[in-house]
């Protein structure tokens, strides 16, 4: 009996042994050869697609008109199987939704796992904006919304189909050309977040046609991003497809506008604009101060009413301030009036960037809840800046510009307010090499968008008003832009 117990023993060991021998020689492989959606096995594509497989990142993208839900992938692979979270794939077969990064598992024959993130991309990659109007109507008016309705599809923050309605809007930019890319102001039917930003009704939608690198008013933005302003528009870029037809990349931005989440001045604020006769609409508000046209952008007012004295007799004490032969003075002078480091940092940016409109032509906001200071912002509309254009000395690098403005220009003839500026240009030169580094991480992001909007647009390679210089590529569109902002911070560091 012993014996027999000795004998299972042994045999059982034997069996054991084999076991682990055979499990130590299954394999270890598993990989990913090739993958590719084919026109045999989804019909909405032209023509097969041969995805992109880079260490453990699969990317490729899809026309515009193909939609990423509902793809089948062809895949060649060693190993076992291959798998979507629990769902087994069978090449040429099984159908996914790529609308999300999705994950291929392959399981190797030991049971070990290689994992690949497929992220697929529709057209460009960047957010589509479907807008369709009713009856297809053309959007060819500043003054008219044309109703309809907007599909908002895109990775990372919720998709929309909703209501709304849309316009022409801009003074330059809407009667830059017949044929030119046009902007627009859309509102929706109800308050909504769009493209991930916090939610309101109206918003911008920035054509950047004469702006060959789509950038300038992305980067002025950054500079508020870094600064002490109350607040600054947030913006998403997104390609915008009208009645079906492809418009190109637009540059969707918050409206400057009296809104919890935009300009927050409470139920008794104002935002003010310095303006032109010429760009206000019938129903604008406005008063004279000594220097300038001063449109009362919110609250609504009637004129000669309480709340409108008040703000033009706010705005004509602070004048008188500035002006007098106190107006050093803390106390009795312009700083009693104005937040003097909001007046600071929106100087220094409009002045990096040599903003053409910002010294006294136009969007040059400011805002006042009563009872506290003047503030300057938000910041707005710098197309025309970094050397933007051909009919002023604002086309060069070298050279003060903002610090003209009537208002400024007294306010540097105080010692204490240029030491200020002084001061606080040292920090926004501090930060010149992350606004370069947007400026690259923002040019590669839009590589592949800046190609099909320039296929619609042929903006490339041509003068289009008010360039001063233009270039047959964008990379050297980007590279001007560059070199135009450290030349402008170098002169600056030495002339301020």
């Amino acid at each position: 009996m012993k014996a027999k117990i000795i004998l299972y023993c042994y045999l059982l060991f034997l069996g054991l042994s084999a076991c682990n021998k055979d499990e130590g020689n299954l394999s270890s492989e598993a990989s990913l050869k090739t993958i590719s959606f084919l026109k045999s096995n989804n019909p909405n594509l032209s023509a097969d697609i041969q995805l992109e497989i880079v260490d453990n990142k699969i990317t490729g993208s899809v026309p515009l008109k193909v939609s990423l839900n509902g793809l089948i992938a062809t895949f060649d692979y060693t190993g076992k199987d291959i798998k979507i979270g629990d769902i087994r794939q069978i090449s040429g077969t099984t159908t996914n939704n790529y609308l999300e990064i999705l994950t291929y598992s392959i399981i190797a024959e030991n049971g070990t796992s290689h994992n690949y993130n497929a992220d697929i991309s529709r057209f460009t990659g960047l957010p589509l904006i479907f807008i369709t109007t009713d009856n297809g109507v053309l959007i060819d008016s500043k003054e008219e919304y044309r109703p309809g309705d907007v599909e908002v599809i895109g990775r990372g923050f919720d998709n929309l189909n909703v209501k709304m309605k849309i316009r022409g809007r801009g003074n330059s930019t809407w009667w830059i050309g017949k044929n030119a890319k046009k902007p627009y102001q859309m509102k929706l039917t109800s308050k909504a977040k769009f493209l991930g930003m916090p939610k309101d009704k109206k918003w911008i939608f920035l054509a950047e046609y004469s702006d060959k690198t789509l950038m300038r008013n992305r980067i002025g933005f950054e500079f508020g991003y870094l600064s002490n302003l109350d607040w600054t528009p947030s913006s998403v870029y997104a390609e915008v497809i009208v009645n079906g037809k492809y418009d190109g990349t637009y540059h969707i931005t918050q409206k400057v506008e009296e809104s919890k989440n935009r300009v927050n001045i409470g139920d008794d604020g104002y935002l003010l604009e310095i303006d032109q006769l010429h760009r206000l609409d019938d129903n604008d508000v406005y008063f004279y101060s000594s220097k300038f046209l001063i449109n009362i952008k919110e609250p609504k007012l009637v004129k000669n009413d309480t709340k409108y004295n008040y703000i033009k007799t706010y705005i004509s004490d602070f004048e008188t301030a500035l002006y007098g032969a106190n107006f050093k003075d803390p106390n009795l002078g312009y700083a009693k009036f104005i937040d003097v480091n909001s007046f600071i940092d929106w100087y220094l940016i409009n002045e990096i960037v040599k903003n053409q409109d910002a010294r006294s032509f136009s969007s040059i906001y400011m805002n006042i809840i009563p009872g506290e200071k003047l503030k300057m912002g938000p910041l707005w509309d710098f197309d025309l800046g970094f050397g933007n254009v051909d009919y002023d000395v604002s086309e060069h690098p070298t050279g003060f510009w903002i610090k003209l403005n009537p208002w400024l220009k007294r306010m540097f003839q105080d010692p204490a307010f240029a030491s200020k500026v002084k001061e606080r240009f040292a920090y926004y030169r501090q930060n010149e090499a992350h606004i370069l580094e947007t400026i690259d991480k923002t040019s590669a992001y839009l590589n592949n968008s800046q190609y099909e909007n320039d296929q619609v647009w042929h903006t490339l390679g041509i003068r289009i008003w008010p360039n001063p210089v233009w270039f047959d590529t964008y990379s050297e569109e980007v590279n001007h832009l560059k070199e135009w902002l450290t030349t402008r911070m170098n002169w600056l560091d030495e002339n301020l």
